[in-house]
């Protein structure tokens, strides 16, 4: 019974400690937003709110992705805390020992966790979703569209006042395969219609091979050889499917099989969606790292000391990870391994930390 008021004890004050730094987070990252909207919308006709809703409709995408630094961070606040008030000391004395403590905040992180991926980041991926269909409508980008779907890949383009409706079979490498071009005047008036099947898209002027144009009471005319004036690029139609932290899990789940009907690669959904997936263990793993950290340095040393050792862990850990996904992301590792390969270190170190941690 002791031991469960312990526990409750022990998941309030952590929870509250992890709501506080995570709101003094989001202030931060909504400061910065704000300057870096009010940059992009400078030269905009736009309410001055503006770019603080797109600032408020971005910043919870961000915070999801440093919450494992943000879990880092508050299991050292929360040893601080209980080591200031001697708490850590009558845990012992009550028989929880340090292994017990950390057993404890590990399976609070892990559930956490899962809240996190089941619910902040569908609400996150929203705003995150709103946020950019708000900023491509205020900017000229608005012109050209992509989307995928069940019918292959679609594309609005408009160049000198013509617009071009695209719609493709599937991409593979870099080039369209059977894809229909039809080209209306600003009015919607029907100009001609372009059918190929092959296109080069590697830059923003398409090389069309075997181009049959069909205009009204005209015969179709053939041409070996078309060179066809885009917005679009290999790169830029890229860019446009890479933004993932605006899809939900269902949307990623969908985006995936139409990705696969196309023969488009699915690489960078994979990466995402197992990135998410494993979300709640890197929690738990980074919670867990910490604690250990804390159990195993001096008790005398300055909270200055311990949030600067939290802020340089949280940078090394970053660029672990971020050169493991660009290995898994550029094919040098499998993305099962890109993905688990820091996790896993972190876990040989914090094994090896656990070693006669109830001594500490």
């Amino acid at each position: 019974m002791i031991i469960k008021t312990y526990q409750s004890y022990i998941i309030k004050t952590y929870v509250g400690i992890l709501s506080q730094i995570t709101l003094v987070f989001f202030g931060l990252i909504l400061i910065l937003n704000i300057f870096e909207e009010i940059s992009y919308f400078k030269d905009l006709d736009v309410s001055g709110f503006y770019p603080l809703i797109m600032s408020m409709l971005n910043s919870p995408s961000v915070i999801y992705g440093i919450f494992p630094f943000i879990f880092l961070i508050t299991t050292q606040f929360f040893f601080l805390r209980i080591d200031e008030k001697n708490e850590l000391l009558l845990f012992k004395h009550s028989g929880l020992t340090n292994f017990d403590l950390i057993k404890l905040l590990s399976i609070i992180s892990f559930f956490l966790g899962i809240f996190i991926i089941t619910f902040f980041y569908h609400f996150s991926s929203k705003l995150k979703h709103m946020h950019l269909d708000l900023k491509n409508k205020m900017s000229d980008d608005n012109k050209y569209l992509a989307v995928v779907t069940e019918n292959g890949i679609w594309m609005k383009d408009e160049i000198d006042d013509v617009i071009s409706i695209i719609n493709a079979e599937s991409i593979k490498k870099s080039a369209l395969i059977n894809t229909s071009i039809t080209q209306f005047n600003k009015n919607f008036d029907f100009i001609q219609n372009i059918e190929a099947k092959k296109i080069n898209i590697k830059t923003n002027y398409w090389l069309i091979e075997d181009a049959i144009i069909l205009q009204e009471e005209v015969q179709p005319l053939a041409k070996k050889n078309l060179v066809f004036k885009t917005n679009f690029s290999l790169e830029k139609i890229n860019s446009l499917f890479s933004n993932l932290s605006s899809l939900s899990l269902w949307e990623l789940n969908k985006l995936e099989k139409d990705y696969k009907s196309l023969g488009y690669s699915t690489l960078e959904v994979d990466t995402h969606s197992l990135k998410i997936y494993s979300y709640p263990f890197y929690l738990t793993i980074m919670t867990v790292f910490s604690s250990i950290i804390m159990l195993n340095i001096k008790k005398d040393k300055p909270k200055i000391f311990n949030l600067i050792l939290g802020i340089l862990l949280s940078v090394i850990i970053y660029y672990i990870n971020y050169f493991s996904n660009l290995l898994g992301e550029n094919e040098k590792l499998p993305i099962h391994m890109a993905i688990w390969m820091p996790q896993i270190i972190l876990i040989l170190f914090s094994s090896i930390g656990l070693v006669r941690i109830n001594e500490k």
